[in-house]
């Protein structure tokens, strides 16, 4: 048995194994969260991001808060077909062993209307969004197919159920996260392989920053009203895929509770 899947006693006295998390944007946001999250659970993590530094920082904090896990990082672009296809090859045992994956990564770039859209950022999101969650994670499910073992969790959205003005291309992209989702139960059916989307609205993270590439315009949008947290988020999915096994929460939609809905007017703010 490896070094990441050592038994532990579970609630009930009994032996059970060590689960191992693959969660990919793991430095910041929502991925970050999870990583904490699911430490906190008692997994063993890979994480993977842009930013290697930051996830060096989390590895330390979460070993040392953790005695009991480990934690892997690796620095991967989901954007990077060539990167993405090298690493896996390199990490195949690991991908082997993973129990749980998170697939986080995702942006928004842009506010303009289809007619001014500029094509630049419907690629970035289209590049990440839909070719990097699948790229990054058909290994990894063939394997849990394989083994007959495995939840596998979608960042999906609101905009991926529906659409705003301005949205176009990020809710198109949300929109296939849902579809494949459901795809991927369907297919799955039998493997003893679970598979969650969950649909935040509104969440206080780098989200708005990057779509806006300004930090002042993205403070406005989570202005005199109270969003959802990256923990939030962690949250729930630590609720989800601790569920008994024979539990699948297919989709969660998740709102502030002061956004009603996606679009404009739909946001209760304290003025």
């Amino acid at each position: 048995m490896s070094p990441n899947r050592k038994s532990k006693e579970n609630r009930n006295g009994k032996k059970s194994v060590k689960r191992v998390a693959l969660i990919t944007g793991a430095s910041a946001g929502i991925g970050l969260a999870c990583a904490r999250r699911l430490a906190k659970d008692g997994c063993s993590l890979v994480l993977v991001a842009r930013r290697l530094e930051a996830l060096k920082k989390l590895k330390s904090s979460l070993e040392k808060a953790y005695p009991g896990i480990s934690v892997k990082v690796f620095k991967l672009n989901l954007a990077d077909s060539a990167d993405v296809k090298v690493w896996q090859k390199e990490h195949r045992v690991l991908l082997e062993s993973v129990d749980i994956l998170i697939n986080n990564a995702g942006l928004a770039k842009g506010t303009d209307k289809i007619q001014d859209l500029q094509w630049s950022d419907a690629e970035a999101m289209i590049e990440v969004n839909m070719k990097g969650l699948l790229r990054f994670a058909l290994p990894v499910i063939k394997t849990m197919a394989e083994k007959k073992s495995g939840h596998v969790v979608n960042l999906g959205s609101v905009a991926g159920r529906w659409v705003y003005p301005g949205g176009s291309v990020y809710c198109a992209t949300k929109f296939a996260v849902r579809a494949l989702g459901e795809a991927m139960r369907q297919d799955l059916l039998g493997r003893n392989v679970r598979v969650t989307n969950i649909e935040p609205g509104m969440v206080n993270t780098e989200f708005s920053t990057v779509r806006l590439g300004n930090k002042d315009l993205a403070d406005k949008v989570y202005e005199k009203m109270t969003p959802l947290s990256g923990d939030d988020i962690a949250e729930s999915i630590s609720w989800c895929v601790n569920l008994p096994p024979h539990v699948n929460v297919q989709e969660l939609v998740i709102y502030p509770t002061d956004q009603a809905h996606v679009g404009v007017g739909m946001v209760h703010r304290n003025i």
